[in-house]
């Protein structure tokens, strides 16, 4: 098989702005490093947990069960909606002054959850939520250049985190379903409080200040923001709108429809715009079509998967909620226990082939979730820690790629692209789940104990679900990691990219040539001696 050479890194002042950097190893800025693990924490968390209590709101503020989904629904069409165009904001007026607000905004709206006298109120509340946490997700990654000037401990830092996203995500449901049983519900949103409010602290006081040679100049292409608001908000109503009223309703066509009406007009604008809200060229290169694809086909997957997982450890097999959360633990170890493999992949064969056995760990895994379906615990564990190594690497390499693909006033930009995808992912994974249950076992699954031809019934469907599943992940991450034809020679670090109009110029490199490139793209210095050079993707 051929090998590709990639595109360079070319964000022009990170080599020659160190005065920025906090420290040289996670430790020295552990204060800072922290506060951003905290919000990527909430961000990841939050509607996961709130979903074990959405029976607990219900007979409490007597709300529907369309009430209850838009209780997590609301919260993330804003988030969804929202995220290019707070990336946007953070480019221009300041990464960690939104983040700020954003955490601020959250915590304190987290806070109102104790005047909520009914879903209405509720429904509001996490509207509210959604639009700050959206603020929040496009910066938090990306202000870990800042701390950080290695390539190695960004990646470090970045895999931490992913590894405290996901053990949130599969731990949630388990620390809220045992605080439930002795605390109100409202405590679960009202614990985002103190959480942002140590997350600011930590940002004020060890996260440097936006600097005006890290930002845009130019002002924000706002029709641009509204059309991408109207493609995200009503693309994952789309998805949302084909399980519950049908893929033919003309309330789903009618989103589907807008949704493209939004992204032709998105495109039309950015190609027209004096100042584009983001570089249509930069969607071109492979590393950020490649990352984002990635991101998207595995952000299917882990939906996918913690949604069938629970729904066959609580309603298949019985389990409480506490056995059902334990039972996830696989990913969380495999996740932890996973890193030093990753590290050795991407020193050896470079991103690109380690996004792609990424792929196949998780394809791979989602088959044998397969199998394992009437096969006992343990071959599902199997399953499940082949797919949570897959992902950790994905996660991890991808949003690496991402921001280091983006010029340096516009890092955010690139964070809110890899969250976008997995919003996309995510969605596009609910729906999956949604559809095939509906058409194979029912449309709404029944309390209690289950006979042995439903049971029957719903294996069959839980088994075909993880088959279209591992195809999807085949097709979109595989597509997103596999090679490209080669591109023509790039630039040289004397010879910066021409700015786009209105930027602020780049600030000039220091003149040394960058390291030849091996076929993966890794420059074999870094690959000698995994130090001095940055890896570009």
């Amino acid at each position: 098989m051929s090998h590709t050479t990639f595109e360079p890194v070319t964000s022009p002042s990170r080599e020659s702005a160190p005065a920025t950097i906090v420290g040289k190893t996670i430790s020295q800025a552990w204060l800072p490093f922290a506060a951003l693990c905290l919000c990527f924490f909430v961000e990841m968390v939050d509607n996961t947990v709130l979903t074990i209590a959405l029976p607990t709101m219900g007979r409490d503020l007597h709300a529907s069960t369309t009430q209850l989904q838009w209780v997590t629904g609301a919260y993330s069409l804003m988030f969804g909606s929202l995220l290019l165009t707070s990336g946007s904001l953070a480019d221009r007026f300041g990464r960690r002054r939104v983040l700020t607000v954003g955490l601020a905004g959250f915590g304190l709206v987290s806070a109102l959850v104790w005047l909520v006298q009914d879903a209405g109120q509720l429904i509001g509340l996490r509207a509210v939520m959604g639009m700050f946490a959206a603020c929040m997700a496009p910066v938090t990654m990306s202000l870990v250049f800042r701390l950080f000037d290695d390539e190695k401990v960004r990646m470090r830092a970045i895999s931490i985190m992913v590894i405290i996203g996901m053990s949130a995500m599969a731990l949630g449901p388990v620390v809220a379903g045992g605080a439930l049983e002795s605390v109100s519900w409202h405590w679960l949103l009202f614990v985002n409080t103190p959480i942002a409010a140590f997350a600011i602290l930590g940002l004020l006081y060890g996260v440097p200040k936006d600097t005006a040679e890290d930002l845009h100049t130019t002002p924000l292409d706002l029709p641009a923001a509204l059309a991408t608001m109207a493609a995200m908000g009503l693309g994952c109503y789309a998805l949302t709108s084909g399980v519950d009223n049908g893929w033919t309703s003309p309330v789903t066509l009618a989103c589907f429809v807008g949704a493209a009406l939004a992204v032709v007009v998105f495109i039309a604008r950015e190609r027209g715009a004096a100042h584009p809200m983001i570089d249509l060229a930069v969607l071109t290169r492979p590393t950020v079509r490649g990352a984002a694809l990635a991101q998207l086909g595995s952000s299917v997957a882990m939906m996918a998967a913690m949604f069938m997982l629970i729904l066959h450890f609580q309603y298949a097999l019985g389990w409480s909620p506490m056995k059902a959360g334990l039972g996830n633990l696989p990913f969380v170890v495999m996740m932890i226990i996973s890193s030093p493999v990753s590290e050795k992949l991407i020193a050896r064969f470079g991103h690109r082939v380690t996004c792609m056995i990424a792929t196949a760990s998780v394809v791979l895994g989602t088959l044998v979730l397969a199998f394992g379906v009437e096969h006992g615990y343990w071959v599902l564990a199997a399953g499940m820690g082949l797919m949570a190594m897959g992902l950790r690497i994905i996660m991890t390499v991808c949003a690496v790629a991402l921001i280091e693909a983006m010029p340096e006033d516009q890092t955010s930009m690139g964070t809110a692209l890899n969250d976008v995808s997995q919003e996309l992912g995510n969605s596009l994974g609910t729906a999956v789940v949604g559809t095939i249950l509906a058409a194979l076992v029912a449309r709404t699954l029944p309390d209690g104990l289950w006979s042995a031809d439903f049971l029957e019934s719903f294996f069959h469907g839980e088994r075909v679900i993880y088959l279209v599943v591992a195809v999807l992940v085949a097709v979109i991450s595989g597509y997103g990691s596999a090679p490209r034809s080669p591109i023509p020679t790039p630039r040289t670090s004397t010879e910066p990219r021409p700015a786009a109009p209105g930027v602020r110029p780049p600030v000039a490199r220091r003149a040394h040539a960058r390291p030849p490139l091996d076929g993966h793209g890794v420059s074999r210095a870094t690959l000698s001696n995994n130090k001095g050079s940055r890896v570009p993707v």
